[in-house]
Parts: C-alpha cells; sequence; structure tokens
C-alpha cells in the first residue's frame, strides 16, 4: 500500500472535520444575520455544502463513464445518512426534531426517494429526467428560505425582538467558505484512498460506490451533524442529514443525468435491492420522529445497527458468501418485521398522547 496513499487518507479525515467546524460556525451565524432559522440553514446552507463531495464525485464517475459509483454514491449516501449519521449524532446527545421538518421536510424527502424508481424504471436517468430533478432542487430551496424569512419576520415582530449580533459577515462568509473548501479537498484524498484499496481487493464499482465512496463523501454531514450535536445545535444536525438527502436526489443525480452523455445508467441490483432499502429508511424516519419529536439514544442504536446489517449484506454479495440467504431470511422474516411493528406502536402510542385532553 503507497505511503502517499495513507497519508492523503488521512489527512482527508482531518480536513473534513475542521472544514465542518468552520462550515457549521459561519452557516448558523449567516443564518441569524439573514433572519433565516437554524432548521432551514441545516437544510440548505450546510446540507448543500456537505454535499459537494457527492456532487463532485457523481458528475466525475458519470463522465468517466463510471455510472454505477454515480447512482450508487447517491442512494449509498442516503441510507448512510439516515442510518449512521442520524444514529451516530443521536448517540452523542439526543436529537430534536423541529414540528416544521415533520411536516414539511420529510415528506419532501420520502417524495423525492419514491421518484428515484419511478424515473429509473427504463434503465437509466436521462437528460430529461435530470432536467425534472434539478428544478425541483431550485424550487424547494427558494421555498424553504422564503417561508423561513417570513416565518422568522413574523415571530421576530410579535415579539419585538432585536436583530442578535453574529459578527462581521465578512468573517462568516469566509468561514463558510473556507469550510466548503477543506471538505471537498478532504472528501477527494479520502475516497481517492478508499477507492484504491478496495479496486486492489476485486470489489465492483457498484458495491464501492454503495459503501465506501457513499460513505467516504458523507464524511462531511458526519463531522457536521455529529459537531452541531455536541454544540448543542441540534435543529443544524437533523436539517442537514434531511437536506443532503433531498439534494443529492434533486441536485446531484439531476445535473449527473444533465452532463452524462448517455445518461446515468440504473444496475438491476441497485433498483431491486438498494433503492428499496434507501426508500425504507426514509420512510422509518417518520414513526421515530413521531414519538415525542425526538431521536433518543435507543433509536439511534437502531439505526447503527441496520446500517451495520446493511453493510454486511453488501459485503456478503461482493464476496459471495455461503451465509448470504439465511442472513437476509432473519432480516426479512424477523428483524425488520419486529421493529416495524414497535415503531408503527410507539407513534400510534405518542398520537394517543397528544389528543388527549389536557388534565
Amino acid at each position: 500500500m503507497p505511503l502517499l496513499t495513507i497519508l492523503l487518507f488521512v489527512a482527508g479525515i482531518g480536513l473534513l472535520v475542521l472544514g465542518a467546524d468552520l462550515l457549521v460556525r459561519g452557516a448558523s451565524r449567516l443564518a441569524l444575520a439573514a433572519g433565516i432559522s437554524p432548521l432551514v440553514v441545516g437544510l440548505t446552507v450546510v446540507a448543500f455544502g456537505t454535499s459537494a463531495p457527492e456532487m463532485a464525485v457523481s458528475v466525475k464517475a458519470a463522465l468517466a463513464g463510471q455510472a454505477d459509483i454515480a447512482y450508487g454514491n447517491v442512494v449509498g449516501s442516503n441510507i448512510f445518512n439516515v442510518l449512521f449519521i442520524l444514529g451516530l449524532s443521536a448517540l452523542v446527545a439526543p436529537l430534536l426534531v423541529d414540528r416544521q421538518l415533520m411536516r414539511r421536510d420529510v415528506p419532501v424527502m420520502i417524495g423525492t426517494s419514491l421518484l428515484l424508481p419511478a424515473l429509473a424504471l427504463d434503465g437509466r436517468i436521462g437528460r430529461l429526467d435530470g432536467a425534472l430533478l434539478f428544478g425541483g432542487i431550485i424550487g424547494y430551496t427558494a421555498w424553504s428560505v422564503v417561508s423561513s424569512r417570513r416565518e422568522t419576520a413574523a415571530r421576530g415582530a410579535a415579539a419585538g425582538a432585536e436583530p442578535q449580533a453574529t459578527g462581521p459577515a465578512f468573517t462568516n462568509v469566509v468561514l463558510v467558505v473556507a469550510g466548503l473548501a477543506m471538505l471537498v479537498l478532504g472528501a477527494r484524498w479520502l475516497v481517492g484512498g478508499a477507492v484504491e484499496f478496495a479496486r486492489g481487493l476485486g470489489v465492483s464499482e457498484l458495491v464501492i460506490g454503495l459503501t465506501i465512496v457513499a460513505a467516504g463523501t458523507s464524511l462531511p454531514e458526519v463531522a457536521t451533524s455529529v459537531l452541531a450535536a455536541y454544540r448543542g445545535q441540534r435543529e443544524i444536525a437533523v436539517g442537514n442529514v434531511v437536506g443532503s438527502n433531498i439534494f443529492n436526489v434533486l441536485a446531484v443525480l439531476g445535473l449527473t443525468g444533465l452532463v452524462a452523455p448517455s445518461g446515468v445508467p440504473v444496475a438491476p441490483q441497485a433498483l431491486a435491492f438498494d433503492t428499496p432499502v434507501m426508500i425504507a429508511t426514509a420512510v422509518a424516519c417518520l414513526p421515530i420522529f413521531f414519538t415525542g419529536h425526538a431521536i433518543a439514544r435507543w433509536e439511534g442504536a437502531l439505526f447503527l445497527g441496520f446500517y451495520a446489517a446493511y453493510a454486511a449484506v453488501l459485503v456478503m454479495k461482493a464476496t459471495s458468501s455461503p451465509a448470504l440467504p439465511a442472513f437476509q431470511s432473519a432480516l426479512s422474516w424477523f428483524v425488520l418485521p419486529l421493529t416495524a411493528v414497535t415503531l408503527v406502536a410507539l407513534a400510534l402510542q405518542a398520537l394517543r398522547r397528544r389528543r388527549r385532553p389536557a388534565a
């Protein structure tokens, strides 16, 4: 293993952590100064910024003819964002879930996840599909920012609140730009090393995209959400994940479909297994978010456990493990149904509590 590859891999991790810190600081201050809520800045500025590596990797992969990496990167990143990042962030500090996020943004995330396989039924994401997706991210961003400014202005007028001091605007912009630059460069170094290691082991491009590249390009989201949770900026932590998933489908795959010479082919394996897993993880957020408008530590541990199981299935498939059928049967017939019943029961219990008249 070349020493330079190892050094760049380690340096990439360091840049990701430092870049995430600068991005959270600058973006949260700019949001307050512009009258945008921390939730919306997490859904837009922070989410889109931390998804820049996914954009760069997917577009580059599509132009280089490595379309399985491009599609697998988006689907794998969305699974990783919900199961691993929300799970790890909730273990650091239980996460509060904003009501607006549940009413508006989580349904958008689920809707975009359902839209993806519908567009890919013909086996590719073409230019028309890409234009539709990219138009969606423009509309979603404009809608989020305008509605947030209205709500913030209305609350400020009702409370007679004074604008909060957020420091010089130029300094905050420099923090955001420097943070984004570090995130992109760090992700590039880390992913480059990881892909080189995986190819040396003979792993397919789809599996590389779903695992190593997806996890590597999602490390900015890991660093940003965990750091935001640790600093008490929990709206940014949750909004970053939801916004990143929306951005990945609409903007990353949209732009990739637009610039790829013949669109982005979708492997039957990804459409049959990994895309339904992505949809299931998005839908799983609803009952968890309903239970007390929070993600508890045990729910975070549950998400991490499911990501470990998903990664194990991919590894078993890549290595043609004889244990794969038994493992998949256990998940399909016992673990997943039991978890679904538990989450639905918790959601119904939470709804009943809300409907009871106050004593």
